[in-house]
């Protein structure tokens, strides 16, 4: 869908506040674990304001949310994006139960097409030099999702992994929404 038309018709999701206008979005959660490199972060913060998403960071984080490069990135949308901010994985996992969440690394088996993806699911992925920490990995093995590449790849940019999960995430939860209707 190109340009500014269409808007209306991405309904899968919910109606959420940010900044002053409330706005239709995907309904699906962002989580990035310690995350390294600012301008990934901000690249990711557009992702998530233009499908709805909501942003999570989980500490330690590799830069200040200050840091003029992820300011930067985030482009003038940063102040309307949603981003919360939190001091471990526990806590996340506590804030949100019944919460679906799916993390993405090169040691999954299952594809990202694959995934029976649905609104309030979270996309979870790690840090850009080491992904996610092996102890997640060993206790969600049930959860790991990859994103195929050619033999010989090493990985993808971050924001470029989040921005192919999460819209593959969103049209699979259009799709549904569209069967149910």
């Amino acid at each position: 869908m190109g340009g500014g038309g269409g808007r209306g018709e991405l309904s899968a999701g919910l109606v959420v506040e940010w900044g002053s206008r409330p706005r239709v979005g995907c309904g699906l959660h962002v989580v990035l674990v310690e995350p390294e490199i600012p301008p990934n972060t901000g690249n990711i913060a557009r992702l998530c304001l233009a499908s709805g998403a909501q942003l999570h960071l989980i500490e330690p984080l590799g830069f200040s949310l200050d840091d003029r490069a992820l300011r930067r990135a985030g482009m003038d949308y940063w102040e309307e994006c949603r981003v919360k901010v939190w001091p471990s994985w526990q806590g996340w996992v506590e804030a949100h139960p019944g919460v679906r969440f799916w993390l993405f690394t090169t040691k999954g088996s299952v594809a990202h097409w694959d995934a029976p993806f649905r609104v309030g699911d979270a996309l979870v992925f790690g840090r850009e030099t080491r992904g996610l920490p092996q102890w997640l990995l060993d206790a969600n093995r049930e959860w790991l999702l990859r994103i195929p590449m050619v033999e010989g790849a090493r990985s993808l940019n971050l924001a470029t992994a989040v921005g192919i999960a999460l819209y593959e995430a969103w049209r699979v939860c259009l799709a549904t929404e569209k069967e149910r209707v």
